[in-house]
């Protein structure tokens, strides 16, 4: 995978995923270990920044994998109209608001058990948001989401001020 340069870029992932990957895909990285590495879980890249039109394939995408989904932290400054809860497939969903950044959600699922997803934004050119997410998915990647998104050229910007 290469940019409009030419320059490889990091993380290839699967030729099936780099098909397939379309805005509106979740992208994760599953571990069965208690301790996981890295500093990011997964990525995703949502199709617009409406919460109840984005939030519910996310969650069930991640219910199919992870069990049940409790609550999703976003930063509501990033996000159009964001409800104190999602109803999603029946089940309330509690969207707590968190100052972690446009570039990031936490998912939580059971008391304790966090995951930290990459969001890329929904504007992100095919070729940057699959490099993103390559980087966000790397078992012992360090980056922050921020420094990711940057490095990918898929959000330097900050909201509303994207071409």
């Amino acid at each position: 995978m290469s940019d409009e340069t030419g320059a490889a870029l990091p993380g290839p992932l699967p030729d099936r995923f780099r098909q397939a990957a379309k805005p509106g895909t979740a992208l994760l990285r599953l571990e069965t270990t208690q301790s996981r590495e890295g500093a990011l879980d997964g990525a995703w890249w949502p199709r617009s920044r409406n919460v109840g039109a984005e939030l519910p394939g996310l969650v069930r995408a991640l219910t199919e994998h992870l069990g049940s989904v409790v609550s999703i932290g976003l930063d509501a400054e990033a996000w159009d109209d964001v409800p104190a809860r999602l109803l999603v497939d029946g089940r309330s969903v509690h969207i707590d608001r968190y100052p972690v950044g446009d570039d990031t959600v936490i998912v939580t699922r059971g008391d304790r058990d966090h995951f930290s997803l990459l969001v890329v934004p929904p504007q992100t050119s095919r070729e940057a948001a699959l490099a993103a997410m390559a980087r966000a998915v790397e078992a012992d990647g360090t980056d922050s989401a921020r420094q990711i998104l940057v490095t990918t050229g898929s959000g330097s910007e900050p909201p509303g001020e994207a071409t």
